[in-house]
């Protein structure tokens, strides 16, 4: 059976499926298994840690602690956790803010408490819509704020030794209570923040936390400015050691804590040295991805195999690249699941019968398409459903990069709005920024825009669709493309959402991701790109606390609309009805606009190999690296090529290493000393000042990959033959 046969063989069991949900049910949810590996300590650490599993024999508090105890919860409101009074949502995330609800996959729906995180206005967070989720993003920071902390005193796992987080010397660790395995992450300490008051300890997981699954965060051995150990706050001592307390905030509680004392100490954790614990429960895949599952099972079902219905708008055949024959533009019609027609600021609908995406309308959607020449004259091209970059649009397909591969290639590349994040969404996300309430405009947009995607690739493929058009054949009259199978190739946010939308998609199986990543509570801080819309919600939100609790929050609505959400469901573990993916992923060193320790995160999540040598000798993955193999920790090399499967690939273009921490590359010392003052005027020539986000799309090695593996057979080839793949800038 052809590659086609095998594709359009799972999507007509999902019309058939599709056919007797519409009668009788709602759509079938996503079936999920298998598990995601994560590091593990040693029976040697184990052994030598000797944790106390039992709990210590409960006894009272003394009169002196007592009151002690009394005071800190008094001046905790009943509605916040009792472990901070530096914020009432920390420790983020936390199943304090959960309820039970038997009807969700992970038995738990949250509950943010009103009245939290106001804007300078005084209008304060609207917690509907992250209560509909049933857990934490996969992707979460883990925050909480220590007071007195000396975090250069503490051992803390750095960005640069990621490993050093399994091992039982690390202060901080994460354990999945549900496998019992420590989770790889890395410690920062906000550099945003103004004062250590507002300055957030940050843990972020190297891998994508698996899905429903519960965590437990443990601090030990923190020191504190006077250079000894912190003590726990009270509130906490009194559930760590077991003491009888009258007040029931901490007495509910101690049954629960003590059950996972007892398994965090299975995986090495000590409870007597704990400084702080709490717990979380990550979000199941119909959280995460069931709106667009269900948006994709009930639109598909409505084509019943024929094309979505589209207009040719425009046909353009001058000022093209040598190699292009025309660009042809149209519309395509995709049922709209959003009000307000679809436009900037609409809501996605949902049925009351069943709480899913409710088909509402047509949205028109816009498509733009490259034609090489030689497709004109033998056909066989292959259709590729190209995403563009941040605040974009379809007309990116135009740059000259993208014209050049599609001419080098024999390949039709036609691109759609990623609405949600196109330039007609400027001035929605502006307003968002200033009322983080209304932030769920933007992933509502971004499902809808993953829908039009996944229509655009059908459009391509059947025989009803593009390929009917004249402007889509040959001299002879034939079809330009072969659809045998579709592909994609996108960039930066292209390659962000486009994770996102293969994870879903069902018509084709490679794509490659170009300096892209996840997540975006990782990104924005270090992406030059927010810097100017981060000042808008800097405005709104000034104190840096609020604003790092704000990024995890849209970060739980985010998942919906970018590669974060669906990652865990991308080469295995599939959802129902969709095929399991290739995927090249490229990233560029010093990436001013994407940080690439967010696509590194996807190879760690997805066990993909890394392609190695990764960089030249003496070349820093990150400013303070000391190890490059340690850098990469947990990321195993190529074997053997030709590659049948997914990589992760490195290129080098001079550019400075990134800084760690929550900055962007621009804000470093090193890039000050060499970028700044003085060399400014260099700066825009210098290889090491230049923003190497576009180099890589460009390069002819790049290029060639792309169309050996952009094919039902194609495999990922040694381009860089075994040295670092190093490249030249582009203009």
């Amino acid at each position: 059976m052809t590659p086609r046969a095998r594709i359009f063989a799972v999507v007509c069991a999902a019309v058939a499926l599709v056919g007797v949900a519409c009668e009788k049910q709602p759509p079938p949810k996503p079936a999920i298994s298998g598990d995601i590996a994560k590091g593990n300590p040693t029976e040697a650490e184990v052994a030598a840690v000797e944790p106390q599993a039992d709990a210590p024999e409960a006894r009272p508090l003394t009169p002196e602690r007592q009151a002690q105890l009394d005071a800190a919860l008094a001046a905790v409101p009943a509605q916040c956790d009792v472990f901070s009074e530096a914020n009432c949502l920390l420790p983020f995330p936390n199943d304090f803010f959960t309820v039970q609800d038997d009807s969700t996959g992970t038995r738990r729906r949250i509950n943010l408490p009103p009245g939290q995180l106001p804007n300078v206005s005084g209008s304060p967070l609207d917690p509907s819509e992250w209560n509909r989720n049933d857990g934490w993003s996969p992707n979460t920071p883990i925050l909480i704020q220590v007071p007195n902390f000396d975090p250069s005193a503490t051992n803390l796992p750095k960005q640069t030794d990621i490993e050093f987080s399994t091992t039982s010397a690390s202060a901080t660790v994460i354990v999945d209570l549900d496998t019992g395995q420590l989770v790889p992450h890395w410690a920062e300490m906000d550099q945003r923040a103004t004062s250590p008051s507002n300055q957030a300890l940050i843990l972020r997981p190297a891998t994508s936390l698996i899905e429903t699954h519960r965590f437990a965060v443990g601090l030990r051995n923190l020191i504190g400015t006077s250079g000894v150990p912190l003590p726990a706050p009270i509130t906490f001592q009194a559930l760590r050691d077991n003491n009888l307390v009258p007040n029931a905030r901490i007495s509910s509680r101690q049954e629960e804590y003590n059950l996972i004392f007892t398994e965090m100490a299975k995986a090495g954790v000590d409870r007597s040295n704990l400084y702080l614990m709490w717990h979380f429960t990550v979000a199941g895949a119909d959280t995460l991805a069931g709106r667009v599952l269900s948006m994709r099972e009930d639109a598909f079902g409505r084509l019943a195999g024929t094309s979505p219905a589209y207009t040719i708008t425009g046909v353009q055949r001058d000022g093209l690249q040598k190699g292009v024959n025309k660009v042809v533009r149209g519309t395509f019609e995709v049922p709209l699941y959003l009000d307000r027609g679809g436009a900037p600021g609409a809501r996605m609908v949902y049925s009351p019968l069943n709480g899913d995406p409710l088909a509402v309308g047509t949205y028109t959607a816009s498509f733009t398409c490259v034609v090489p020449t030689v497709a004109i004259a033998k056909g066989e091209a292959a259709p590729v459903v190209y995403g563009h970059g941040l605040l974009g649009s379809s007309d990116e397909v135009l740059a000259g990069s993208v014209q050049a591969t599609a001419a080098a290639n024999n390949a039709v590349y036609c691109a759609t709005n990623w609405i949600g994040l196109s330039e007609q969404d400027v001035g929605e996300a502006v307003r968002v920024l200033g009322d983080l309430s209304e932030f769920p405009t933007i992933p509502d947009r971004l499902q809808q825009s993953m829908l039009n995607t996944l229509f655009l690739g059908r459009l391509m493929l059947n025989e009803d669709g593009l390929g009917g058009n004249a402007e889509f054949q040959t001299k002879a009259g034939a079809n330009i493309m072969n659809t045998d199978e579709a592909f994609y190739d996108g960039n930066s946010q292209g390659a962000i959402m486009g994770a996102a939308v293969t994870a879903v998609a069902q018509d084709w199986t490679k794509a490659v991701l170009g300096v892209g990543g996840m997540n975006y509570s990782t990104l924005l801080n270090r992406s030059t790109d927010f810097d100017q819309y981060f000042s808008v919600m800097r405005g709104a939100y000034p104190d840096p606390l609020d604003q790092q609790i704000l990024f995890g929050l849209i970060q739980m609505l985010w998942d919906r609309g970018e590669a974060g959400g669906y990652v865990q469901h991308l080469t295995t573990r599939t959802y129902d009805l969709t095929p399991p993916k290739q995927v090249l992923m490229t990233v560029a060193l010093g990436d001013h606009q994407v940080a690439t320790v967010t696509a590194d995160n996807i190879a760690r999540t997805l066990k993909l190999p890394i392609y190695q040598p990764v960089l030249p000798k003496g070349v820093q993955p990150i400013i303070g690296t000391e190890d490059q193999s340690a850098y990469y920790f947990n990321l195993d090399p190529i074997r053997k090529f030709p590659l049948q499967g997914s990589a992760l690939y490195y290129w080098y273009f001079g550019t400075l290493p990134a800084p760690q921490g929550n900055i962007t590359p621009t804000m470093s010392d090193e890039y000050e000393a060499a970028c700044t003052g003085a060399n400014a005027g260099s700066a825009a020539t210098d290889p090491q000042c230049e923003d190497p986000h576009e180099f890589v799309r460009s390069e002819p090695r790049v290029i060639a990959q792309k169309k050996a593996f952009l094919k039902s057979d194609g495999v990922i080839t040694n381009v860089c033959k075994d040295e670092p793949c190093v490249g030249k800038p582009t203009d």
